[in-house]
């Protein structure tokens, strides 16, 4: 019988960003994806742009193709997405595997994290960056998705979805993966709510930054991988 594995991307991205790793993970795996909200071409509603509807994206996606219990990967915020879906509904989740995933949020760390969502400043100074962005999720215009990301952002930050209390109640078995040198997610932050978490597991990986395509694609896969085979092991 087939694993089923949902990998969710990262802020302003798709599920474009992660068809390599689509492609190489082991064959005998059925491996879904789709792209959140407002990204990857689907029309943004303003409403739609908070965690918690991500959140409830991620469980209808389940639903919706009576899927068994999913094991996630999750990059950056599809990670926090994944967690926060699995405290409400832990029925749909086999595990959780996240990389790069911030969970301190607070107005000042959101204050952070927005200062450089603004079309024309990145225009400035990452113009071909900007240019994939637009392409990428066209016809929506880019400012109003940095908008949007932005207002996700302060939501968590005035209300952070995932807490020591509700993750200490969460038994799904969870794989937090975090860089060495990211600075986005942080790896004291990382390890602290990793503890929280009864059936957590926390590794660095070593000379790796935040951005997806700086971690060793081969490593990835094999993390993954292995710890679907762990938690199906442990069930039998």
């Amino acid at each position: 019988m087939k694993h089923t594995i949902l990998l969710l991307h990262g802020a302003l991205a798709s599920e474009a960003q992660l068809k390599w790793l689509k492609r190489e993970l082991p064959p005998f795996y059925a491996v879904h994806s789709f792209s959140f909200s407002g990204h990857g071409g689907r029309p943004l509603v303003a409403a739609e742009q908070t965690m918690k509807h991500f959140a409830q994206e991620v469980q209808q996606f389940i639903r919706s193709r009576q899927l068994p219990p999913v094991h996630v990967f999750g990059y950056s915020m599809g990670g926090y997405a994944a967690l926060a879906a699995a405290v409400s509904a832990p029925e749909l989740f086999g595990s959780i595997t996240t990389l790069g995933t911030k969970f301190d949020w607070s107005p000042a760390t959101a204050a952070l994290e927005t200062r450089f969502l603004d079309a024309e400043k990145m225009r400035e100074k990452v113009p071909q960056f900007v240019e994939h962005l637009e392409q990428l999720h066209a016809p929506t215009p880019l400012p109003e998705l940095l908008a949007a990301t932005a207002s996700l952002m302060r939501g968590l930050g005035d209300v952070p979805l995932l807490t020591p209390q509700n993750l200490a109640t969460l038994e799904v078995p969870v794989q937090v993966l975090v860089g060495e040198l990211d600075k986005t997610a942080g790896v004291d932050a990382s390890r602290h709510f990793a503890d929280f978490m009864p059936r957590a597991t926390f590794e660095i990986i070593m000379n790796t930054p935040h951005p997806l395509e700086k971690v060793n694609p081969d490593l990835l896969v094999t993390r993954i991988a292995r710890f679907v085979e762990q938690v199906q092991e442990n069930r039998v």
